[in-house]
């Protein structure tokens, strides 16, 4: 491998910026759901055809996943991308005032238009790299729905879509530049649980009802009192979906609560599901309701690879200072000022966790409205989400860097974060993590014994479990 093939493969990325820009913008436009981003997908298959990727399309029962796949034979890579947008955060770009979109009901609070984008540059670029070097091999992006509340890639990896892979490569928009935390990262189930009861007038004869709202606030005043006895690592949130009604004078026959239920590992996930299962149906016993209970979603937790994650880490610090011009940092500094309290407050108590007690360190990034630097491969904080990457993790060495796109102490999830998706700061970041995804593809194509030594790291962590299938088997992606 020559000595600048960083260089080599960045340059081709940067040549076709302008195409990688107008993408991730025309996503951050169509801002579609979970299991909804037909546009999305049809645009990033498009121009993977048109630069010699073959596709498959509509896998695993989700009609916007899809493969690109350039090469043949070992080894495989795949570039994991993603594409959908969390609802209700509709926002004007640039806008440092909460602006909704008319008839707009969705943004990309999570930056999936950047996350997707780069990983289908990541692959374009390698591809032409490959043909340059006569590299063989096969690589492939995986256009990957559904990322937030369904769990998408969960589907591919339990139809075998990624059984054959040597290694996974991919990477999410951050406010920091560092290597994945797996630790930090918790299996989650989502699942429904709906109450059956009896509706009649709730003054005229509220002795013929059974309340269906009352099953689930007794549920969750259920649930409220578990949490007290599970660990500390675990997080149970709910949202009542259906309350059965408005009228108060109408005891309602059916009501719904959706819970998110997150711990380190899913076992620990599958014990707290079947407790909570127990607590619904005493829910329904003491309301004399029935219940019905259904799973719909299922990360698990990740398996993180060292020795991937060390190959990453060292290309993202040849990439790493991004830097940004004075208009760049000017325009962050006005979205810091408008980020909530809470946020501040974060932004705080991060930057005390990575300066230490270097008081210069700590100025320096307290004065910087972006953090431009490549963060020790082991430091720790935050945490507490979940991702179906580490659904792909227990079948296939992963590996993943977070990179800056967003101004300091923006939270994600936010109107903040969707208002700056189309920034030429959110573009440097894309640009900067597809540069380091395909120099690390590159790494691995041509030397093999790097394969050997991710395999070796990801049976060792494995050490002897298997992919715990988290997804009932008549579980099927829909739209909920």
């Amino acid at each position: 491998m020559e000595k600048d093939f960083r260089a080599e493969i960045g340059a081709l990325v940067q040549d076709r910026k302008q195409a990688y820009t107008a993408m991730s913008d025309r996503i951050w436009g169509f801002a579609e759901p979970r299991f909804q981003e037909y546009d999305s997908s049809r645009l990033q298959q498009e121009y993977l055809k048109a630069r010699g990727f073959s596709i498959r399309a509509d896998l695993a029962g989700e009609e916007t996943a899809f493969i690109a796949e350039y090469g043949s034979g070992k080894p495989v890579l795949a570039f994991l991308g993603e594409f959908d947008a969390l609802s209700s955060l509709e926002q004007e770009a640039d806008s440092t005032e909460r602006r909704p979109v008319p008839g707009k009901t969705n943004g990309h609070g999570c930056g999936h238009h950047l996350l997707g984008t780069a990983a289908v540059a990541a692959a374009d670029a390698l591809k032409t790299y490959m043909e340059s070097h006569g590299l063989l091999g096969t690589i492939r992006y995986y256009g990957c729905p559904a990322e937030e509340n369904a769990g998408g890639k969960a589907y591919l990896v339990r139809d075998g879509f990624f059984n054959d892979c040597d290694a996974a490569i991919t990477w999410h928009p951050s406010t920091t530049n560092k290597t994945m935390m797996a630790d930090k990262y918790l299996s989650n189930f989502r699942v429904f649980f709906t109450f059956h009861g009896i509706s009649s007038h709730a003054a005229g004869a509220p002795e013929l009802g059974r309340s269906a709202l009352d099953a689930v606030e007794i549920m969750d005043i259920g649930v409220n009192y578990m949490r007290e006895h599970m660990i500390d690592e675990a997080r149970v949130h709910g949202a009542i979906t259906n309350p059965g009604g408005i009228a108060p004078n109408v005891i309602p026959s059916e009501a719904q609560i959706l819970y998110a239920i997150r711990a380190p590992k899913v076992t620990q996930v599958k014990k707290l599901y079947e407790r909570m299962c127990d607590i619904a149906r005493g829910a329904a016993l003491i309301t004399g309701t029935t219940v019905d209970i259904k799973q719909v979603a299922a990360y698990s937790n990740v398996i993180e690879n060292d020795t991937l994650e060390d190959i990453m880490y060292e290309n993202m610090r040849h990439f790493v200072p991004i830097g940004y011009t004075e208009e760049e940092l000017a325009y962050a500094r006005r979205f810091q000022e408008v980020i909530t309290e809470l946020d501040k407050e974060g932004l705080k108590d991060l930057i005390s966790i990575l300066s230490g007690r270097d008081k210069e360190k700590k100025r320096q990034m307290e004065e910087s409205p972006m953090l431009d630097f490549a963060l020790e491969r082991h430091v720790s904080f935050g945490g507490g989400g979940s991702t179906d990457v580490g659904d792909v993790s227990w079948v296939v060495p992963t590996g993943k860097v977070d990179i800056n796109c967003y101004a300091a102490g923006t939270a994600l999830h936010s109107w903040q974060a969707v208002a700056q998706g189309k920034a030429p700061a959110a573009h440097k970041g894309m640009l900067t993590a597809a540069k380091i995804m395909a120099c690390t593809g590159a790494e691995l194509l041509e030397k093999p014994e790097l394969l050997e030594r991710i395999k070796e790291d990801w049976l060792e962590k494995l050490d002897g479990e298997t992919y715990p299938d988290p997804l009932p088997k008549d579980v099927k992606p829909e739209i909920w």
